[in-house]
């Protein structure tokens, strides 16, 4: 599968970039040769109709369409984000009905847990779900959600005990809608506005008076924390991203070097920015490295994984962001120019130091665990 990723990489999504980036138009076209070669199947098992593929191979396939584009390779990273939690939390009705159509494309799926005053802090959703009757009612609003407005399908995290400690009173709710006419009680207020990535929608929703069937609740009652296990699935997808965003950058980079000339001599024969290359290089392939042994991690038993995929997303992020922005700095003023294709990237990589869990957070993981160690 790595080889027609490769190819259709190379054939439809390398001349699409640009022309993606400058209208910040949702890329239906590249969306659909994905559906036809199974890429937006990756994480649904083989017997809902899925590819079945590890965290790894997703990975591997995310990474080298990011390479070229960052929006065509979050149509691989978005499905896995929205499906992991019905194929770890979901009954056996909801994977049936719901898994094979989101294998294939036909139905689209968004991951809706942030709210203005709940990002790092999950527990601090205000959105409610209240019984009514054998349904449930949701009141409240999300912010930042990927593809909110084309999405058929919401996963919708509720706080159902609102007297509960800390995450123990979240459940997940499946909302299916048709995105040309939400249903009563379900508005897209606006799309933002963004630094990059712009062809990405991103929705921020108000929820009034939702009305959802009792079938609808994702699991059991109070059981969100199962499907929030989706998160140690996704970052190393995230990191994955960002590791193609730079080393996108990065040949970018080396090519112009090779072809401008200054005082009579290639820019690539300037040990000074030699130096800078050779810093590039060390820090994508150690990115690289620590972004496969965390996937490794959890495609094998999740075992001591926490740290690792925190370690992998931050590691990979900031490396993303650094070089990108040498990328365009090697450039002199034409890595400042949207004709240049570095400038998105580092518009891109500054994106992925932020989401999937800000990196701070990642690092309070990853300090709580070092902690842990020596106390134990």
């Amino acid at each position: 599968m790595l080889d027609v990723t490769r190819q259709v990489t190379r054939d439809v999504v390398a001349p699409r970039a640009d022309a993606i980036a400058e209208t910040g138009e949702f890329p239906w076209d590249v969306y659909k040769t994905f559906c036809d070669i199974g890429l937006v199947g990756l994480p649904v098992p083989k017997e809902y109709g899925g590819v079945g593929a590890g965290v790894l191979l997703q990975c591997l396939l995310a990474e080298e369409v990011a390479k070229e584009c960052s929006v065509c390779a979050s149509l691989i990273a978005g499905p896995s984000l929205a499906s992991y939690p019905i194929v770890l939390a979901g009954t056996e009705d909801q994977k049936a009905r719901l898994l094979p159509r989101l294998a294939t494309g036909e139905l689209q799926a968004a991951f809706a847990l942030t709210e203005p005053e709940a990002g790092s802090d999950v527990s601090g959703l205000r959105t409610r779900a209240v019984r009514d009757g054998d349904g449930w009612v949701i009141h409240g609003q999300k912010c930042f959600i990927t593809r909110g407005n084309i999405a058929g399908l919401l996963v919708v995290f509720a706080k159902t005990d609102p007297d509960a400690f800390g995450l123990s009173g979240i459940s997940a709710f499946l909302v299916e809608r048709d995105p040309a006419a939400p249903p009563p009680g379900l508005v897209v207020d606006r799309l933002e506005r963004k630094m990059g990535q712009e062809a990405s929608p991103t929705a921020a929703l108000t929820f009034d008076g939702l009305r959802v069937g009792a079938d609808c609740l994702l699991g059991e009652e109070h059981g969100g924390m199962r499907a929030l296990r989706t998160l140690y699935k996704t970052r190393p997808l995230a990191a994955a991203v960002a590791l193609g965003i730079a080393t996108g950058a990065y040949d970018h980079a080396r090519r112009h070097l090779t072809q401008r000339r200054q005082f009579g001599q290639p820019l690539a024969e300037f040990q000074g920015l030699q130096f800078m290359v050779a810093d590039m290089a060390i820090a994508i392939e150690a990115a690289r490295r620590l972004v496969y042994h965390a996937a490794t991690v959890v495609d094998r038993d999740g075992v001591g994984a926490e740290s690792l995929v925190a370690m992998a997303k931050v590691f990979a992020t900031d490396t993303a962001m650094r070089v990108t922005t040498d990328a365009v700095q090697l450039l002199g003023g034409y890595g400042y120019l949207r004709d240049f294709p570095v400038e998105r990237r580092m518009r891109a990589a500054k994106l992925y130091q932020i989401v999937e869990g800000t990196n701070q957070i990642q690092r309070h993981i990853v300090a709580k665990h070092a902690f842990a160690e020596v106390t134990a």
